[in-house]
């Protein structure tokens, strides 16, 4: 059955690679499946058929014949699940892998984020220039101490995982902020991230979509 996800038709991180659909991306080409990619306007990310598969009109999603998803992490855990290479074969070392997926989304992701809104749709408030410091400080606590787990280690827990490409794509909200380059093990991690093969073509599809969109 044919794989189909969602992504922004014109994405606002401008090729990036920073929106969601991209851990999809990579998830898939790092398995080797191929996949279709339906492109959303804003406009129908609110609209009923979009919803029905997505209730708070995001992407990405993920359609497989009967079953639909939403949620980057679910969907990265589903398809990791479904095929060999993302996740250890032994349980104890899966259960981790997981424990990871949810402290990169749960944990590291949060701050980052919300860093990002406040910049967007508070840069303006006098308040602003206050609670910047503020958010920073959340975000240079959860590196520093992800920096100290993970140490010398190539990644987060043994050979490469679906905990690494959701760790990295969150990691990459930081790139040109200058944060990532105080801690040099993080900013290597990231960097092994993109070298990979599928990274790469799972970028190379994203930018293609932004650069398409932009010449019409």
């Amino acid at each position: 059955m044919a794989i189909t996800i969602t992504a922004f038709e014109r994405s606002p991180d401008r090729g990036r690679g920073l929106a969601r659909d991209m851990r999809v991306r990579w998830a898939l080409e790092e398995v080797g499946q191929p996949y279709d990619v339906r492109l959303l306007s804003f406009k129908a990310m609110k609209e009923p058929a979009h919803l029905a598969v997505q209730p708070f009109g995001q992407i990405p999603t993920y359609e497989e014949g009967d079953l639909a998803l939403f949620e980057s992490g679910a969907i990265v855990l589903h398809i990791a699940e479904r095929h060999a290479g993302l996740l250890p074969e032994d349980t104890n070392a899966r259960a981790r892998a997981i424990a990871w997926m949810f402290a990169a989304l749960d944990t590291i992701e949060p701050p980052i984020v919300d860093r990002e809104v406040a910049r967007f749709l508070e840069g303006d408030q006098p308040w602003y220039e206050q609670r910047l410091p503020m958010i920073d400080k959340r975000i240079r606590k959860r590196l520093s101490e992800l920096s100290d787990r993970l140490g010398d280690a190539d990644w987060l827990d043994g050979n490469f995982s679906a905990a690494d490409i959701l760790m990295v794509t969150v990691l990459r909200r930081l790139e040109g902020l200058g944060m990532l380059d105080e801690y040099p093990n993080l900013f290597a991690y990231v960097a092994r991230g993109k070298a990979r093969p599928a990274f790469k073509r799972a970028f190379d599809a994203q930018l293609a979509v932004f650069t398409a969109t932009s010449a019409d």
